[in-house]
């Protein structure tokens, strides 16, 4: 049974936020022994794995985003991700591929035990079969509405397996939205929607070789493999080039032109102030992934009072995308508990990076 403690989130996470969504600043490795610790200890993780599919799809469908960004671990599915965080010297350490890291949780000493829900109809058994003692359970829910396919029946299936990672496999989106819609009533611990994990398990596709992989032309195997997949592909390299040109062109530049000395740094100040319906931070200076301590101690604070946050940033020069980051993870849990992250004044420096970072729904929260 999952421990509601994790209720609270973990503010020390290095996250960082790419186009509006949260990345953890996590290798493979770092992943595989986060999720190892929630699955031994029955803490809550859900797991997502945003590549360009979910970049582009968060920029048009609001429910969406926020459960990617409601998620306990989210890492870097796909190169094209790794390779825009790299010109924005934001410091993921590579790919974590969702297929990937799965293998490596089945695999070791202790491997996970696995309950698939979702994917064509058959190819959860056919994965069950080949896993064998490793799969505790398979369900096909069909192709309905997620409603129908969250009856107490299902839910109580899941549960009564005692897997430690439930994979779901219903379309990223549809995915997603049932995540968030069950995972209260959810004993699994790791929960995590990996489409593709079904149909490698179940044989049903092969995985692109490493080269490939490596060379970030996994995108042409999985074509060959499912040749329907040609037109998402086209749809969203068509508006990856649009955010790539209007968004992160505009803040590489502008980070090169504007990011602080280790002076200004050492500088940054800020002021906590709690008042009876809600507490208020006053920042000034620049703030970066290296000064933010202090920062992630205050929003911890005002998080366990359970109160509104409002954040002056009227005095603010310069922010980066781990400030962002930190910013969605404060929003998402306010939100959660019915409270609200307040950004106001906003001074301009701090605005032009998190509308670069496609995080203006933050700028909105008033």
């Amino acid at each position: 049974m999952r421990t509601e403690a994790a209720a609270l989130p973990d503010f020390s996470r290095e996250v960082h936020c790419l186009l509006g969504l949260p990345f953890d600043a996590v290798d493979l490795a770092g992943a595989e022994a986060r999720i190892r610790a929630a699955a031994g200890s029955g803490t809550r993780c859900f797991l997502s794995t945003p590549n360009v599919n979910f970049l582009v799809n968060s920029r048009r469908d609001a429910a969406f985003r926020r459960s990617v960004i409601d998620s306990d671990l989210s890492v870097a599915d796909g190169m094209p991700v790794v390779w825009l965080a790299r010109l924005l010297r934001i410091p993921i350490r590579g790919r974590v591929a969702g297929a990937t890291l799965f293998e490596s949780l089945r695999g070791g000493a202790e491997p996970l035990s696995v309950y698939f829900f979702g994917g064509p109809e058959g190819t959860a058994e056919e994965a069950w079969r080949k896993l064998g003692v490793r799969c505790a359970g398979y369900a096909f829910p069909g192709y309905g509405s997620v409603e129908n396919m969250s009856g107490d029946e299902a839910i109580a299936h899941i549960n009564a397996s005692k897997a430690d990672l439930l994979v779901v496999a219903l379309g990223a989106r549809k995915g997603h939205e049932w995540i968030e819609r069950n995972r209260a009533r959810l004993e699994v611990p790791v929960i995590s929607h990996l489409g593709a994990v079904v149909d490698l398990a179940a044989g049903a596709v092969r995985r692109a070789p490493a080269w490939m992989q490596r060379a970030g032309l996994e995108w042409l195997w999985r074509i060959k493999e499912r040749p329907g997949l040609w037109r998402r592909y086209c749809e969203d390299g068509m508006a990856l080039v649009h955010l790539f040109v209007t968004r992160v062109l505009p803040y590489a530049w502008y980070q090169r032109r504007n990011a602080p000395e280790g002076s200004q740094l050492a500088g940054a100040g800020l002021e906590a102030l709690d008042e009876q319906r809600r507490s208020t931070v006053r920042l000034r200076g620049a703030w970066t992934h290296t000064n933010l301590a202090r920062l992630r101690r205050c929003c911890r604070h005002a998080a366990l009072a359970g109160k509104d946050l409002r954040l002056d940033l009227a005095e603010v020069t310069y922010v980066d995308s781990a400030f962002v980051g930190l910013l969605l993870v404060v929003e998402a849990h306010q939100r959660r508990l019915g409270r609200r992250l307040v950004l106001l004044p906003v001074a301009e420096p701090a605005r032009r990076v998190i509308r670069y970072c496609c995080a203006e729904h933050l700028l909105a929260a008033v």
